[in-house]
């Protein structure tokens, strides 16, 4: 395999019949970087044509899966390293929003998780500690998915921040009154209520995340690595006939439009004059979670 910088990929179960690709910047929580979600496209299409890989585990080092997107970054969510010379500009030369451009940076970003959910290898999500806003994203393309009991699962960013695009898919694992509940307020579940919600397989203990989680890739993979992604394309097709794909074009498109409402305005002047935590402080205080109690 590859080596790299922000991910881990090494080999577990059967055989090492399993791959896994560990996030790897736990003192940033695995937040993601453009550099790091190209080290994991890359890995997924090396082990795609791998055929002695037929279960691919993402999870992430230290104290959490991912708690979303590098809010610092300004190319954040444009996932090809080609995109961050500035090949599509957000704003002119006055300054005034290019709302196409910044449609198609966010389309590359959804086109790049879709990618996971569409390849030929079966993958499972194995979450613990914060899986939110963009690490949430990625988690909702796997196959599979596992949690620890006290893991935190959600999407602040719908919070004024935009449309939370791949959260398209909440109304097909759980009720979409619950759905359009999580959306409406960003606010999180626990691994354990993701489980009963049907978000998520499996909650466990986290001393035992790893290895249950990697006994379930194992059953997963005692075929062979073609025919489990044959199955796998039939049970998507189901999926995609009710919408899936349309659907996350369509919240792209809107997570764009969402970039230019009066909260989005507020959260941006927040993020540009007092920088990130004050952000993210005020923005996530009033509900009283992710690390912030009202005063």
């Amino acid at each position: 395999m590859r080596t790299y910088e922000q991910i881990l990929v090494d080999r577990v179960g059967t055989d090492g019949r399993v791959a896994r690709i560990t996030l790897n910047n736990p003192e940033k929580l695995n937040i993601l970087s453009p550099q790091m979600v190209a080290e994991l496209m890359d890995a997924l299409r090396v082990l795609e044509s791998d055929m002695t890989a037929r279960v691919i585990i993402l999870r992430g080092a230290g104290r959490a899966f991912s708690a979303g997107w590098d809010l610092g970054n300004p190319n954040v969510g444009n996932e090809d390293p080609a995109y961050t010379g500035g090949a599509y500009p957000i704003f002119d030369g006055d300054g005034r929003p290019l709302a196409m451009n910044f449609a198609n940076g966010l389309k590359r970003g959804a086109e790049a998780q879709l990618y996971m959910w569409s390849m030929a290898k079966v993958t499972i999500a194995q979450v613990h500690g914060f899986c939110i806003a963009g690490g949430l994203e990625w988690a909702a393309m796997a196959d599979l998915a596992t949690a620890s009991k006290d893991c935190i699962i959600g999407h602040p960013g719908s919070r004024g921040l935009g449309v939370a695009r791949n959260a398209a898919l909440l109304p097909l694992v759980t009720s979409w009154r619950k759905a359009k509940e999580l959306l409406l307020t960003g606010d999180s579940v626990s691994g354990e209520q993701a489980a009963e919600l049907g978000i998520v397989n499996y909650a466990w203990d986290e001393e035992e995340l790893d290895s249950r989680t990697i006994a379930l890739a194992d059953r997963v993979a005692n075929m062979s690595a073609d025919h489990l992604a044959v199955t796998k394309a039939a049970a998507n097709r189901f999926v995609e006939n009710m919408g899936v794909r349309s659907s996350i074009a369509s919240a792209t498109e809107l997570d764009a439009l969402g970039q230019n409402t009066v909260a989005n305005h507020a959260w941006t002047d927040k993020l540009r004059n007092e920088g990130l935590k004050a952000a993210l402080e005020w923005r996530d205080k009033p509900y009283g979670d992710y690390g912030f109690r009202p005063r």
